[in-house]
């Protein structure tokens, strides 16, 4: 993406592969997958819920590093955890819960990175990561790839 591009827009490709892969999972058969690492598991829904968490946590660094604060304390549990929700199965309303959620996450990048203007986006705040490295970071659909693609 070229310098001088919102970096949110990064955030909102990422969505829009994660819900890509988000409809195919229309038709998951209820066995988790394994992730790359070979150390943790990951549903439909387990995904999801650790995306937009993911989306949550570095919105709210953002604002911290905008307003020269420190932000919260990274307590997640993280993908480590399967919660019971995690189990059931992903449905059509599902899925339009995932969008609607996460494109109006998306929508949040794009809009706070655009009232904090370029100046801010790669402004060196250590030991922090620039902003265009927080989208970048999270633009990445990595939880959703480790579900993958169920429609082959």
């Amino acid at each position: 993406m070229p310098e001088n591009s919102n970096p949110g827009e990064v955030v909102v490709a990422g969505v829009e592969r994660i819900l890509a892969l988000a409809r195919t999972w229309l038709v998951w058969d209820g066995r988790p997958r394994l992730a790359e690492d070979g150390a943790r598991l990951y549903t439909p829904h387990k995904a999801i819920r650790r995306h937009t968490h993911h989306l949550v946590d570095h919105l709210a660094e953002i604002e911290a590093l905008l307003d020269d604060r420190p932000s919260r304390p990274d307590e997640w549990r993280g993908s480590f955890v399967t919660l019971a929700g995690d189990w059931a199965p992903f449905t059509e309303p599902d899925l339009n819960e995932a969008e609607q959620c996460l494109r109006r996450l998306a929508d949040v990048y794009v809009h706070r990175l655009a009232a904090a203007g370029p100046d801010e986006w790669d402004k060196h705040r250590d030991p922090h990561w620039t902003l265009r490295f927080i989208c970048e970071h999270v633009g990445e659909p990595w939880y959703a790839e480790q579900v993958g693609d169920l429609g082959c």
